[in-house]
């Protein structure tokens, strides 16, 4: 009798075992389909209107992060290209053909 027992506790934990990683395999599928999917939004509006510069970027990554080669000539506040620092505030409208 005792040894039915064991093997039935040994049975089911297998099968909780086979369970639970059966169960982290579908999460993880799922949480990386709703990265893939939160990437592809994220990709369709880069950028807000009003940008903050962080630390570490130039108006050249930020153009073309944003997609706005026009920064300098839609931001008057900026009067060297150079002089860009973390916390200015710029405008981005992002590239229309300007023909």
């Amino acid at each position: 009798m005792a040894e039915k027992i064991s093997w039935n506790c040994a049975l089911f934990v297998a099968v909780m075992l086979v369970l639970s990683s059966c169960e982290s395999s579908t999460s993880d599928f799922i949480t990386v389909q709703m990265k893939q999917e939160n990437n592809i939004f994220n990709k369709q509006k880069v950028c807000d209107e009003i940008y903050v510069v962080r630390e570490g970027e130039t108006l050249q990554t930020i153009s073309e992060k944003c997609g706005d080669p026009y920064i300098v000539e839609e931001n008057p506040h900026i009067h060297d290209p150079d002089d860009v620092f973390p916390g200015l505030v710029i405008k981005i409208n992002p590239f229309i053909d300007r023909s």
